[in-house]
């Protein structure tokens, strides 16, 4: 009786063959298939929200993990102790509680900002402006509540007379300084450090070695490389809605930041009904009134993203759209129609473009 072991000529055959096959396939998955494993992510909070971090490396040891989320961590409480507002030993506070109109030293960081802020406030026309948190109190945002009536006509004057980016003297040779031209001016940059933040950490994960990470802080945006599937970071665009969160649009984000402004979560009702966003306008010193919704901007920079959305949600539907086709800015215009009519969206060419090139690198 032959053995139950012994193999014939025909089974040989197929067995080599089936070998091959698979080994052909490992090989194939070996150099074309998407690496195997979900991303890493971490997560924490700051600048009074969380931060998110996912990283496409899936095999991360325990101690690589706790060193990335303290460096992570690190690098936005290094932002937070200079530019909060609400720490009263930052850098920006000592700055505001300074009523001198002498210059002051101040870090590479917040010079850094401050300089981006002033190119934006200028390009804008005024529609960004760090200086327009004492409006933003006197409406009732910020620490204070709600007032009892809005502020009159020559409380906002005066208050205006101590804001306004013309105010602040930046310099920064030989060294970084900053000089009040009235001793009452406020800074406040929360329209602006998240992207700071987002780009600071960007820059961190590099400096580690991570270059396919998504970075998220308090909903601003930055992305680089892939996922571990091989696919390109997708990210959402919040339906501008109250009392409900969905989804409105979910883009590819391929080496770029993404920020977005809006007014459908921070407002509330005048005694006479009528709607006070948060949103101030620093040319008039009074909440924005118009139908934009919201706006979301994509570009290299975090910073400039977060920036531009600010001074775009401000300046409107029509007058955001086209600051931003002139400067050849990729934004996103989310409109309210009116009464019940669904929202209205309209893309900047340069938004159309991004879109249309990432797509096409996604499908070879």
């Amino acid at each position: 009786m032959p053995s139950p072991l012994a193999l014939n000529r025909r089974t040989i055959v197929l067995l080599s063959l089936g070998l091959m096959v698979l080994t052909g396939l490992s090989f194939y998955r070996l150099l074309f298939a998407p690496p195997p494993g979900p991303s890493t992510a971490f997560s924490g909070r700051t600048m009074g929200t969380t931060w998110e971090v996912k990283v496409a490396s899936p095999d991360l040891r325990p101690d690589t993990m706790r060193s990335t989320s303290a460096s992570i961590q690190d690098t936005l409480d290094r932002v937070v102790q200079s530019m909060s507002t609400w720490r009263e030993d930052s850098e920006l506070s000592d700055f505001n509680r300074w009523s001198s109109t002498e210059a002051v030293e101040i870090s590479p960081a917040l010079s850094h900002v401050l300089q981006a802020a002033e190119t934006i406030s200028q390009q804008s026309g005024g529609a960004f402006d760090v200086t327009v948190g004492p409006l933003v109190e006197a409406w009732g945002f910020g620490e204070a509540r709600p007032p009892e009536s809005p502020p009159s006509a020559s409380e906002i004057e005066e208050i205006e007379t101590y804001t306004g980016h013309s105010l602040l003297v930046l310099k920064t040779l030989p060294k970084n300084t900053l000089r009040k031209k009235e001793g009452r001016v406020q800074i406040d940059v929360s329209a602006i450090a998240k992207g700071y933040g987002v780009d600071q950490v960007a820059l961190k994960l590099e400096e580690l070695g991570y270059f396919n990470y998504l970075v998220e802080v308090g909903g601003e945006i930055r992305a680089r490389g892939q996922r571990t599937d091989g696919q390109v970071w997708r990210v959402a665009i919040e339906e501008p809605g109250e009392g409900f969160r969905r989804i409105h649009r979910v883009l590819p984000l391929k080496d770029r930041a993404m920020a977005t402004s809006g007014d459908y979560r921070n407002f509330y009702q005048g005694k006479d009904g009528q709607r006070v966003s948060h949103t101030l306008d620093p040319r008039s010193g009074r909440p924005i009134e118009h139908g934009l919704a919201s706006v979301s901007v994509i570009h290299p920079s975090a910073t400039q993203a977060d920036a531009w959305a600010t001074a775009l949600n401000v300046l409107g539907p029509q007058a955001g759209y086209e600051k931003a086709a002139q400067l050849d800015l990729a934004a996103y215009f989310i409109v309210r129609g009116p009464d019940s009519e669904p929202f209205q969206v309209r893309a900047t060419p340069a938004f159309t473009r991004y879109l249309d090139f990432v797509e096409t690198l996604s499908s070879q």
